[in-house]
Order: C-alpha cells, then sequence, then structure tokens
C-alpha cells in the first residue's frame, strides 16, 4: 500500500520517515518531495509498505501525530490522474491566408481593421 504523508518537518530526511515507519511493518520504499531548484524539502512525502494490514496501522497510529514539532497527516495515496496529451498551448493564427503573386488575398493587418471597422485609409477616402 502507498501512503501519503504530508505536514512533514522541512528537516526530516528519508531515513528518519523510513525509521518512523518501520515500527509498524515493512517498508518498500520512501520518497520526500524535493523543490527541483532549491533541494529544500517541499513537506511531502509517499511511504510504500508490503502489507496492508501494516499499512493501514502505521495510518491509525501516526495520523495527527506530532513529529519533530509538527502534526503530520496520513491517507491512502490516491493514483495521480493522466495527463491530457499534446501539451496545453494551442497555437493561433493572426491573419489570412498566403494569396499568390497576384491573387490579391493575402490576409493580414488591412484585412483585420476592415472586418473589425475599424479606420482604414481606404475607407476613408471614399467617404468624402
Amino acid at each position: 500500500m502507498n501512503l501519503y504523508v504530508g505536514n512533514l518537518s522541512w528537516t526530516m530526511t528519508e531515513d528518519e520517515l523510513r525509521n518512523l515507519f518501520e515500527q509498524y511493518g515493512t517498508v518498500n520504499s520512501i520518497k520526500i518531495v524535493k523543490d527541483r531548484e532549491s533541494g529544500r524539502s517541499k513537506g511531502f512525502g509517499f511511504v510504500e509498505m508490503e502489507n496492508d494490514t501494516e499499512a493501514q496501522n502505521a495510518l491509525s497510529s501516526l495520523y495527527d501525530q506530532e513529529i519533530m514539532g509538527r502534526k503530520i497527516v496520513i491517507n491512502e495515496a490516491q493514483e495521480r490522474p493522466a495527463k491530457p496529451s499534446g501539451g496545453g498551448f494551442k497555437k493561433r493564427s493572426f491573419g489570412g491566408g498566403g494569396g499568390g503573386y497576384n491573387k490579391g488575398g493575402g490576409g493580414g493587418y488591412r484585412d483585420r481593421d476592415r472586418d473589425r471597422g475599424g479606420y482604414n485609409k481606404r475607407d476613408y477616402n471614399n467617404e468624402y
């Protein structure tokens, strides 16, 4: 069973966390999450225990206990939601299509002004 352990002391090491949970059973792995840039603990981590009964015992015994000056929070870890594929930034187009040498078209800024009713020298001269 994988357990989430939150509100950890900033100075707690993975060895200290392992020692805390080994009192309740066999610990497969320990991971305290750290900031990439500073390397400082983010104050939470994960403990994977081999036996579900031992993990439940650790959860109920340690929940809301003060460890190194902080009341820790323990829950059964939830699976990470799948990230959507394709990334989060979608490119937008800012102009019309190409057009050719003598075919007109072309898109872009003049057409945009006319489509939005904005000031355009050609329209101004035609009105008077």
